[in-house]
């Protein structure tokens, strides 16, 4: 079964760098994530940009728009970026310089979708200062993917990264596509909802583990954790909006699919594994 892992990671982030060495063990850099593909039957992959500008500060109120994948100078030719925004850029009198340099990377066709990161910068994702943001994603025909959930650094505020903040944006903005990340895990049943209720939500599953092999087995032995995730599987019973991503580096790709398969009836692999991603991320050419 060929595979679109649709959430992972190529930037030059301290804390992925220590994560992949320490916690996943496993090879952060282009011959590494090429090795993981091959073994997994992987043919693309969904890298969301993010930059810093100092040592170890992610989540970085300084990183310059639009943050892309800098953690090496080639970009895999089966890499394909969402560009992150820094929403603290687009305030004051250089904000239109801002916008501009936003919009010339959404026409890249390795562009192929836009990140927020809810949660690490201190605005809601309906806040009025992403407005632009969503203009051009409606402009580009582009997906919005939105952080939810816990955030992978002490410094970011759960409250801006809770997934019922996307319910009031995509009321707003019914012309764009969203993707909920993470599932919204803790919340998995608020995303369940969202994602049932509105026809532009979807969401990805990647970020549910973080680890080696064993910890994902671990977990994936754990009766109380698969039923935590499929509760909400089983309650939106719409498998035509959801997506594998791996979250990669943060753990590693082949268990990690493995315990997704665990959670998705088998019948609607090739949806989660394949399908959705391609009729999400329209600019994807396999």
């Amino acid at each position: 079964m060929k595979i679109i892992d649709a959430h992972l990671h190529f930037s030059n982030i301290e804390s992925f760098k220590r994560t992949a060495e320490e916690i996943s063990f496993l090879d952060y850099s282009s011959k590494g994530l090429d090795k993981e593909f091959k073994a997994c039957d992987i043919v693309v992959g969904i890298a969301m940009g993010l930059t810093e500008s100092s040592l170890g500060g992610f989540p970085d109120y300084s990183s310059e728009n639009p943050m892309l994948l800098d953690l090496e100078a080639k970009l895999p030719d089966n890499i394909y970026c969402c560009v992150g925004i820094n929403p603290l850029k687009l305030e004051g009198e250089d904000k239109n310089n801002e916008l501009s340099k936003i919009e010339n990377a959404l026409k890249d066709k390795k562009t192929v979708g836009i990140k927020i990161y809810a949660g690490y910068y201190p605005y809601h994702v309906h806040d009025k200062i992403y407005e632009p943001i969503y203009k051009l994603a409606a402009k580009y025909e582009l997906p919005v993917v939105i952080h939810s959930g816990d955030t992978y650094s002490e410094r970011g505020l759960l409250k801006y990264s809770h997934p019922l903040n996307v319910d009031e944006l995509a009321v707003q903005h019914r012309d764009v596509n969203f993707i909920i990340a993470h599932y919204g895990d803790p919340w998995i049943m608020d995303t369940a909802e969202i994602i049932r209720k509105n026809h532009n939500v979807y969401a990805d599953l990647s970020g549910l583990i973080v680890g080696d092999e064993a910890n994902v087995k671990k977990f994936s032995d754990e009766r109380l954790f698969l039923e935590h995730v499929q509760r909400g599987l089983v309650y939106a019973d719409r498998y035509d909006k959801v997506l594998f991503g791996s979250d990669w580096p943060l753990v590693q790709i082949q268990p990690f699919i493995e315990f997704i398969k665990k959670l998705v009836p088998e019948e609607h692999h090739e949806e989660v594994f394949y399908e959705n991603a391609l009729k999400v991320f329209k600019r994807l050419t396999i």
